[in-house]
């Protein structure tokens, strides 16, 4: 049987999904090593998403990011994703993609996976010349989606198209975690055969609980190459838990390509993370028969949440779901990815909190219609409503407007200046100059002591439990002892388990 290979998504699409894009550097340099040794075909470990949450967020450097694990990693190719838009709801001009792309090669990244949010295929064939000209290898998304355009069919000619070009990799992608394990086998055979030469990669989420399943009937298939993430970034909204994988396709005969046991620490290490920091831990989910309705991606529900308990409105959650079901029908049925998943699902949003459906509207529905996304996308909107949104006068005004065309020296005078190098410049562009100046003011990083965190948090859990007044945990020749100490008169005080931990050889 063929020897199943994975790729590792724990650092990008796993902390995206569960941790909202809030893991350090620091918490990653710990486990870049074992990384590296786990025989992965390749780690992804950036995105255009992640530049603005670094730096505003976390005042970290992304690219000081990837010098850092690049040191660290060195025999496994490490990864970005890219779509048309960089800046979100922006389609970025391309000199400045171009300058993006040569300075992630200039810092360590060697893979390019390459989405477009319709599977446009003239864009694939720019984005495709665009990495080749700075040396990156392309691993080109053919994004699946659910509705009555996206047929059998569909994916056969958008698979044959992708084959064509010249790619290292084809990847069937699932972003919503909207396969089954019915329509999976259904559509394998097909994309395997219209890849032709070219390597398939398969790539789903847990969304509806079947992610895991799916990837076994892909296995089954002939796919050799799966897009799993390490627990507690597995699972939920996440990828499939490479660890759960790689025993059932064992299981099924199939020898797998990677060390789990030099994985397990890392497994331990981002637990302990979890636990510290108070991050969510990935679970498996039951199966959710109205997420294929409306497609909605996990954080942007979770998004939903927060916004309308803010304004009193949580119980209109469902009413705001089933909305945006109705909205991405009569736009056409766009694939519920960035930046489409927010134009639908904000115009949901506002059309249920107003109370009439499309008395507001955003700009970035305008644009949408005036085609800004493509003619194709405007003219699949349902007729009357490109009508009632071309006949506004915000949407003549935007009309007016032309489309990005900035060059690299009108970037350069814009973003850069003497002593500012393009590094730099990218930042700027991507989080502004204010955030910029904010993030190198706060100076480098701390230290994070992941190797301890475990017991830490274990000794921390052992201090909490209220009737015990002494606990002892014994190891070879080593006890450790927990109390709680008489202070004031006698009265019992908790304290911080690190001042408790005493230790004495027997």
């Amino acid at each position: 049987m063929n020897e199943i290979r994975f790729v590792d998504t724990t650092l990008r699409d796993g902390q995206l999904s569960l941790w909202a894009s809030n893991m350090r550097t620091d918490m990653m340099l710990p486990i870049g090593e074992r990384l590296d040794r786990a025989c992965f075909e390749a780690i992804e470990i950036m995105s255009s998403a992640f530049y603005k949450k670094c730096v505003r967020d976390l005042k970290e450097d992304p690219w000081e990011r990837l010098r850092l694990m690049s040191k660290r990693i060195k025999k496994t190719p490490l990864r970005t994703i890219r779509s048309r838009s960089m800046l979100a709801f922006q389609i970025s001009p391309p000199a400045i993609t171009d300058l993006w792309l040569e300075r992630l090669a200039a810092n360590g990244i060697s893979e390019a996976r390459t989405s477009d949010p319709s599977n446009t295929a003239s864009y694939w064939a720019e984005a495709v010349r665009a990495a080749q000209r700075v040396g990156l290898k392309t691993i080109l998304n053919i994004i699946y989606s659910i509705s009555p355009k996206h047929t059998d069919e569909y994916f056969v000619q958008k698979t044959r198209a992708a084959a064509k070009l010249d790619v290292y990799r084809i990847c069937f992608k699932d972003p919503g975690g909207l396969l089954t394990p019915e329509a999976t086998r259904r559509l394998m055979p097909l994309i395997l055969r219209e890849a032709k030469d070219k390597p398939v990669e398969f790539h789903t989420h847990c969304n509806t609980g079947l992610g895991a399943l799916c990837c076994l009937e892909a296995i089954k298939l002939g796919i050799t190459s799966i897009n799993t993430a390490i627990p507690p970034l597995a699972d939920a909204s996440s990828n499939p838990s490479l660890f759960n994988v790689a025993m059932n396709a064992r299981a099924l005969g199939y020898p797998t390509a990677v060390d789990e046991e030099v994985l397990k620490p890392v497994r331990d290490h981002f637990t302990a993370i979890a636990r510290q920091e108070h991050l969510p831990v990935g679970k498996p989910l039951e199966y959710d028969a109205f997420h294929p309705m409306h497609q909605v991606p996990g954080g942007m529900i979770s998004n939903f949440r927060f916004q309308l308990a803010a304004i009193g409105k949580l119980d209109r959650l469902g009413a705001v779901l089933e909305e945006a079901a109705r909205v991405r029908a009569e736009l056409g049925y766009p694939i519920m990815v960035t930046p489409y998943s927010q134009f639908v699902g904000v115009q949901a949003a506002i059309n249920v909190i107003v109370g009439e459906r499309y008395k507001e509207v955003t700009d970035e529905m305008f644009l949408y219609a005036l085609g800004f996304w493509g003619e194709e996308e405007a003219q699949s909107i349902e007729p009357n409503l490109r009508d009632r949104l071309l006949g506004r006068p915000r949407a003549k005004e935007l009309a007016r407007g032309k489309p990005p065309g900035t060059s690299l020296k009108e970037f350069r005078e814009k973003f850069g200046g003497a002593g500012v190098s393009d590094d730099e410049a990218m930042l700027r562009y991507f989080a502004g100059v204010e955030n910029v100046a904010a993030m190198n003011a706060a100076g480098t990083g701390r230290d994070f002591t992941g190797t301890k965190t475990p017991l830490l948090a274990f000794i921390a859990t052992l201090a909490g439990r209220k009737k015990s007044r002494q606990i002892f945990i014994r190891k070879g020749n080593l006890t450790v002892r927990l109390e709680q100490r008489q202070r004031d008169g006698g009265s019992a005080k908790r304290t911080n388990p690190r001042q408790l931990l005493s230790t004495s050889p027997q």
